[in-house]
């Protein structure tokens, strides 16, 4: 069967969700240490002798995370390789160019998935250090600013408690900084460099395959709500391996002794993932190429546009924002009114899906706090 980033997509939300339910429970650990005594006039010192110990509980939240986070990579890497391994059997197995190709020797894995695991454990690594930092920041600033807005008469101290904390829960943890210069939130930082990394080990996986069974040309499918970046490749063969750059080529038919065709490479599967191709979200996917034999894919039906795509995800990330800001209310109205906005946006993404086709991610909504 063909192979996609797709494919192992589950895997990157799997882990992403550790990272969002350490962000829910660190807003849970921050709200009680500045419900506690809050009435109290002696609170503002109260709050400074308890900064060691909120620290001390954030940080085991992190070192739990680290620890969970390190062996999921591995093994959501370790899936990923071998589901991109089990689509290049079955697809060979298809194809029915001999039992020999399609019973090819698996591929060793370890040294692979171990390079890719490691590459995105140190790509992550920061993000730990960013969540104490900046969570203890917030922290000393909503002890700050509630301290003052009372002598101003502004609000109540737990008003502006609460005021405070919502700035933090609206946004998350944020401030990561991809390659390309964009700025993300934790999950979705986290969650964007499993995608690449898992679609990574699972395409791998079915390149080489494909290779160890002598198969050195692939195709990239068409794709419905395609984004700009790899449009150009649709439908394009490609090398599996080797120079950048299009050219004619002539091979011998797969199936017919003696047959040449023209065969147009577009390029090669390095050059075409550097320019955009398998992108995080990308929904294309790879098939091997037999000279000859293999027929463009048709275009699937659309479900939508790409914008429509990218409308749901900031439904979605609507959605996981106000239930942050639920779980970080000081007050059973505050929370009430934060929920109501959840559904809201609930609706939205209801009436999204009706209108346009698109499958409803109900995973991509939900916090996960089981931890």
């Amino acid at each position: 069967m063909p192979v996609s980033p797709t494919l192992a997509e589950d895997l990157a939300a799997a882990i992403a969700d550790l990272y969002e339910a350490a962000q829910g429970t660190i807003i849970q650990r921050i709200r009680d240490a500045l419900a506690a005594d809050i009435e109290s006039p002696l609170w503002l010192e109260l709050k400074a002798r308890s900064i060691g110990d909120l620290q001390a509980a954030i940080e085991a939240v992190i070192t739990a995370l680290r620890l969970d986070a390190s062996g999921a990579i591995h093994r959501a890497v370790a899936e990923a390789y071998d589901r991109g391994q089990q689509a290049a059997v079955a697809e060979l197995g298809a194809l029915t160019i001999g039992q020999a190709a399609a019973a090819a020797s698996a591929v060793p894995a370890a040294a692979a998935v171990d390079r890719l695991a490691n590459a995105l454990i140190a790509d992550t690594g920061p993000v730990h250090l960013r969540i104490l930092r900046q969570t203890m920041d917030v922290y000393r600033e909503v002890v700050a600013h509630a301290s003052s807005a009372p002598l101003l008469g502004v609000q109540t101290r737990r008003q502006a408690a609460q005021t405070a904390l919502d700035r933090f829960t609206a946004r998350g943890v944020t401030g990561f900084i991809d390659r390309a210069g964009r700025s993300w939130d934790m999950r979705s930082y986290v969650e964007m460099a499993t995608r690449s990394v898992v679609g990574q080990a699972a395409v791998n996986a079915h390149t080489d395959r494909l290779g160890a069974a002598g198969v050195e040309l692939v195709m990239v499918s068409e794709a419905p709500e395609e984004c700009p970046l790899c449009r150009r490749w649709e439908g394009k063969i490609l090398a599996r391996d080797g120079a950048p750059g299009a050219r004619e080529v002539r091979l011998e038919h797969a199936t017919e002794d003696g047959r040449m065709v023209t065969v147009d490479i577009a390029g090669s599967l390095p050059e075409a993932r550097a320019d955009g191709l398998f992108h995080p979200n990308c929904r294309h996917d790879l098939r091997a190429y037999l000279p000859g034999l293999t027929k463009r894919p048709p275009k699937p039906a659309g479900r939508g546009t790409y914008e429509d795509t990218q409308r749901q995800r900031y439904y979605e990330r609507q959605i996981r924002r106000w239930k942050r800001e639920a779980d970080g209310a000081m007050d059973e109205q505050k929370a009430a009114t934060a929920l109501a906005k959840v559904r809201r946006y609930q609706e939205r993404i209801r009436e999204l899906v009706a209108e346009t086709g698109l499958p409803r991610k109900r995973h991509r909504e939900q916090l996960n706090d089981s931890r």
